[in-house]
C-alpha cells in the first residue's frame, strides 16, 4: 500500500519531474531468461502486438499483462488467453500496470494522444517500450520521448515496421544513396487510401458504458463525445489524432526521409489541402499536399482519401503506387509500393533492379532489449520522432492556413520544384470526385521556416504555440523527464 501511495504522489507531480522508477525483474536476470511484456491498448493495432509477441514464445517472450480502458476489449483479450490455458494480469489504468516490477517491456498501441505520456512513464518505471506510430501527438513531446529514452537507458522501438525490411527497402535505400541513379530530384510519399465519411452526430453522444472515459481522454481534453463512434474515428479529430498523414502516411513519410538520409526536421514546410467531398464530424484533411524543403531535395507528401470516382473502389496510382514512396532521380526512379519491396526503373520505365524481404519488427525490439544496444534497433525512437514531427509540422501549416482560390495557390506552388505538377494532379483527382475547387476552396497554409537545431519555427509565434499540446492534470507530459 505504501508503494501505491508513493506512485500516486509521483504521478501528480509528473509535470515537473520524474514520474516513477522501479527495477524490473528481468534486469536482474541473464538475457536468456523470460522477458515479460505488457500490451497497452489492443482494440485495433494492439491485437497485432499480442500476436507478434505470441510468435516469440519459444524465444523466451511472454505476454504477461493486458491494459485497456474499455472493459469489453479487456475482457475479450483476457478470455482469449484463458482459453489457451494462459494467465495474464489485467489492468484498466496504465499507472497500475507500471507498478508491477515483473513487467519488463510495455507495448503501446493506444490513440495517438497517449503515446508520449505512456512511453515516458514506462521508461521512468524502468521498462523498455515499443510504441506505435506516430510516436507523438505533437513535435515537442516527441523530443521529450527521445530525452527520456536516453536518460534512463531504455530501448524504445517505433512501430514503423518498414524499417525492418532489411533485404528489401533498406537495400534500395543504400543503392540510391550510393548514387546509382544520380542525384535525387524529389522524394514523394503517397497515402492514397479511401476514407469514407464518419457521419454527422446530433449533439453530444453517449460514451460506451464499458469505457473509462477520463482515462481514454487522458492528456487530451475531457470533452463531450461529438462523433458517432468513439473508437478509431478519433484519428480525424485534432484533439486526439493527426489525420491520415499521421495515421497511415507516417509509414511512407518515414521511408521517404530514410532515402534522403535526413536526421533533422526540414527547414521549410507548407501545406495545401482540405476535408472535401462530404461533410462530417471529421476535422483533419482528407486531401492534402505537403512540401518539405530540404536542401538536398524536397520531400513531397500527398494524401488522398476520396475514391477515384463514385462507385469505384480503386484508388488513384502514381507510377504504380497508391500507398507508397517514389524516389525520383536524375537517371531513373525507385518505387516502394509496400512495407517490404522496392523496384528501380530507368527513365524509360524499364526495370533495373528489385528488392524484397523483411524481418520481424517485434523480434528486433526484443533482441535489442536483450542486447541493451540502441544501435540494434531498426526504428529507434529518434527516427520515430523525426518522421512523426514532419507530419505534425505539415499539419500545423494546414491549420494556420486560409481558404484560397486556385489562382492564388498556383501562384504559391510555381516557385517550388514539382509544385505546379503536383497541384494540377490534385485538381484532377478532386474533379473526378465532383469537387470544384473554385467553389469548395482548398486551404493554403503559410510557408513556415524551421530551425532544425531548436525544432522551433522562425518568426511565427502562432506556429510555435502548436508545437506543444496543453495537457490535462494529472496526465501531463513532463517538462523534465
Amino acid at each position: 500500500m505504501t508503494n501505491r501511495r508513493r506512485f500516486l504522489a509521483q504521478s501528480a507531480a509528473a509535470s515537473t519531474g520524474v514520474f516513477y522508477i522501479a527495477k524490473t525483474s528481468w534486469a536482474q536476470k541473464s538475457p536468456g531468461d523470460t522477458l515479460n511484456v505488457a500490451v497497452v491498448g489492443f482494440g485495433g493495432r494492439g491485437g497485432s502486438h499480442i500476436s507478434g509477441y505470441k510468435k516469440l514464445d519459444k524465444e523466451g517472450v511472454r505476454v504477461a499483462a493486458l491494459c485497456d480502458v474499455d472493459s469489453k476489449v479487456l475482457d475479450r483479450g483476457v478470455d482469449a488467453f484463458d482459453k489457451e490455458g494462459k494467465k495474464v494480469a489485467r489492468h484498466t489504468d496504465i499507472r497500475r500496470l507500471l507498478e508491477n516490477k515483473d513487467i519488463d517491456a510495455v507495448s503501446i498501441a493506444t490513440p495517438n494522444h497517449w503515446h508520449a505520456l505512456g512511453t515516458i512513464w514506462a521508461v521512468q518505471a524502468g521498462k523498455d517500450v515499443y510504441v506505435e506510430k506516430p510516436v507523438s501527438h505533437c513535435v515537442w513531446e516527441g523530443r521529450q520521448m527521445v530525452k527520456a529514452a536516453r536518460k534512463y537507458s531504455r530501448i524504445v522501438q517505433t512501430g514503423t515496421q518498414s524499417r525492418s525490411s532489411r533485404k528489401g527497402i533498406y537495400e534500395a535505400v543504400k543503392w540510391v544513396r550510393a548514387g546509382n541513379l544520380g542525384k535525387i530530384n524529389v522524394v514523394r510519399g503517397l497515402c492514397y487510401k479511401r476514407r469514407d465519411s464518419i457521419g454527422k452526430a446530433e449533439g453530444a453522444q453517449p460514451v460506451p458504458e464499458t469505457v473509462d472515459y477520463d482515462l481514454w481522454c487522458g492528456p487530451g481534453p475531457l470533452a463531450d463525445l461529438t462523433r458517432k463512434r468513439l473508437h478509431y474515428d478519433w484519428h480525424w479529430t485534432w484533439a486526439y489524432g493527426n489525420g491520415d498523414l499521421g495515421n497511415q502516411g507516417i509509414h511512407q513519410m518515414d521511408i521517404a526521409r530514410w532515402f534522403l538520409g535526413e536526421m533533422e526536421l526540414s527547414p521549410l514546410v507548407w501545406s495545401i489541402g482540405g476535408r472535401l467531398g462530404y461533410e462530417d464530424d471529421g476535422e483533419t484533411a482528407n486531401t492534402q499536399f505537403i512540401y518539405h524543403g530540404y536542401e538536398k531535395a524536397p520531400l513531397i507528401f500527398e494524401v488522398r482519401g476520396l475514391p477515384q470516382a463514385a462507385g469505384v473502389k480503386d484508388m488513384d496510382k502514381y507510377k504504380g503506387a497508391g500507398v507508397g514512396v517514389i524516389v525520383e532521380c536524375e537517371k531513373g526512379y525507385v518505387v516502394v509500393p509496400s512495407y517490404s519491396k522496392a523496384t528501380a526503373y530507368d527513365l524509360k520505365d524499364q526495370m533495373i533492379l528489385e528488392w524484397s524481404g523483411s524481418e520481424d519488427h517485434f523480434a528486433n525490439f526484443i533482441n535489442a532489449c536483450r542486447s541493451r544496444r540502441v544501435d540494434d534497433l531498426h526504428a529507434d525512437i529518434l527516427e520515430g520522432h523525426l518522421s512523426s514531427a514532419l507530419c505534425h509540422t505539415g499539419n500545423i501549416s494546414h491549420r494556420l492556413g486560409a481558404k484560397e482560390k486556385p489562382e492564388a495557390i498556383l501562384e504559391r506552388v510555381k516557385d517550388y520544384r514539382t509544385g505546379t505538377e503536383t497541384f494540377e494532379r490534385m485538381k484532377e483527382h478532386l474533379a473526378k470526385n465532383g469537387v470544384d475547387i473554385s467553389k469548395d476552396l482548398l486551404t493554403l497554409g503559410p510557408v513556415l521556416g524551421m530551425n532544425p537545431e531548436t525544432e522551433r519555427f522562425t518568426g511565427n509565434d502562432a506556429a510555435d504555440a502548436m508545437l506543444k499540446t496543453n495537457y490535462r492534470e494529472p496526465y501531463v507530459v513532463p517538462e523534465i523527464v
